[in-house]
């Protein structure tokens, strides 16, 4: 968030002609007449107000901030009425500007504020910048409660939440992502499109607080408005990090990562070959590495790769061998578990008919995790082109896979 700009807060906040002419604060007027300021504002000034305060205003006029900064608690002093602790908080103002005093001016607004000479429709804009220079004061408390004030006068001001998130995010996560997502909803409601940023910031709190939940939503929703290739690798990566999972989660996670083409560098390729052929899929695992290779993403020459390499290479044809069967075994088997460990042989070999087949007998020999089976039956499906009903199988998905299955849904959903 931008800093406020300390001049521009005395240029907008000195408003209605409130620092009132000097001539006309020197005029001998009868005790508690009005004085007029050039807006046409009226204020209503003491005799001794308007001794105390004609002299400090001379002193601005001359740009003598020096003497007027000594003149300034003598006429604090005699200010009784809030007409005239509005004008010399105003002045106030002034001079703590020009002498570039952050603090003096922070102590001006609240002034300002607390003379009850700002109108209900001004003060927004007082909080906003009260909430400024807090915030360029390092003092987040303040800065807080200013601009809490603001979104309480402007509940729908999209600023104050999201500064709000800024002084909230260092000591409660939580709470400043659940602002930003406020005004998310807030700039959608205005028909307003959201800035990629605000997504962003809260995507970067919810995983620095991990918070899988909101991290997974956020993602979801970053990627729905913006579904580039780097935010897509870049969602499911914090998604991945963020969610502390076992290892046939991560495959299945890598392995949408890899459907998604999200896939980049040695990380990501050698984890989820690694994984596979500790699994007993030496097809999708060398698959994995070859599709690596072809993108030029990954060298085969590396030791972990070759060595990786040699160890599926040579079980490949055997094992794609014996599929057919296993094949007739798990589907006579009286559980799920062998037709559940077939289908993810045939989905490595990419022959996603037949592994689905096999999932959903799995599943209704029963006997494994439904949700690890119909998350790798949608996939299945998913990629033989069977929207329909692979988003019926995800949305069978409960449990720490539900997000899973939701970023597959999504991905779907924007292939056209």
């Amino acid at each position: 968030m931008k800093s406020i700009s300390t001049f521009a807060i005395a240029v907008s906040l000195v408003v209605g002609g409130a620092a009132v002419g000097a001539p006309a604060l020197a005029q001998k007027k009868q005790d508690a007449k009005a004085a007029e300021a050039p807006a046409g504002r009226k204020y209503e000034l003491s005799k001794a107000e308007r001794a105390a305060i004609a002299p400090l205003q001379q002193a601005i006029q001359a740009k003598d901030f020096a003497t007027a900064a000594t003149l300034l608690p003598a006429a604090q002093a005699a200010a009784k009425g809030g007409d005239a602790r509005y004008i010399l908080a105003n002045l106030q103002l002034q001079i703590a500007t020009n002498s570039n005093d952050q603090a003096g001016q922070a102590a001006a607004v609240e002034a300002i504020i607390a003379s009850g000479g700002v109108a209900r429709e001004d003060l927004p804009k007082f909080y906003r910048a009260l909430g400024g220079l807090y915030t360029n004061l390092k003092q987040p408390d303040r800065a807080k409660a200013a601009f809490q004030k603001l979104a309480e006068l402007e509940p729908n001001n999209t600023d104050a939440m999201l500064i709000m998130a800024e002084e909230t995010a260092g000591t409660n996560k939580a709470e400043a992502v659940a602002l930003i997502e406020r005004a998310i909803t807030a700039r959608k409601a205005s028909g307003q499109a959201v800035p990629e940023a605000w997504y962003k910031r809260a995507l970067r709190f919810a995983y620095e607080g991990k918070l899988a939940p909101q991290t997974a939503k956020i993602s979801r929703d970053l990627l729905t408005a913006y579904p580039t290739a780097d935010n897509w690798r870049d969602a499911i990566t914090i998604y991945r990090q963020a969610g502390n999972f076992d290892k046939q989660t991560e495959t299945d996670v890598l392995r949408f990562m890899r459907a998604a083409k999200a896939m980049k560098g040695d990380p990501d390729y050698f984890t989820l070959a690694s994984n596979l052929n500790d699994m007993g899929l030496p097809g999708e695992s060398k698959a994995v590495i070859d599709e690596g290779v072809a993108a030029r993403a990954i060298s085969p020459t590396k030791d972990y790769f070759r060595q990786l390499l040699t160890a599926t290479g040579g079980r490949v044809s055997g094992d794609r061998a014996s599929l057919p069967g296993l094949q007739s075994k798990a589907m006579a088997a009286p559980n799920g578990k062998l037709a559940l460990s077939t289908a993810d042989a045939f989905y490595g070999y990419g022959d996603y008919a037949k592994a689905a087949a096999l999932y959903r007998a799995a599943i209704q020999k029963g006997g494994i995790d439904n949700n690890v089976a119909n998350t790798r039956l949608g996939a299945a499906l998913a990629l033989a082109g069977q929207r329909a009903e692979a988003e019926a199988a995800f949305k069978a998905v409960t449990g720490n896979r539900a997000n899973l299955a939701a970023f597959w849904m999504l991905w779907l959903s924007q292939r056209g």
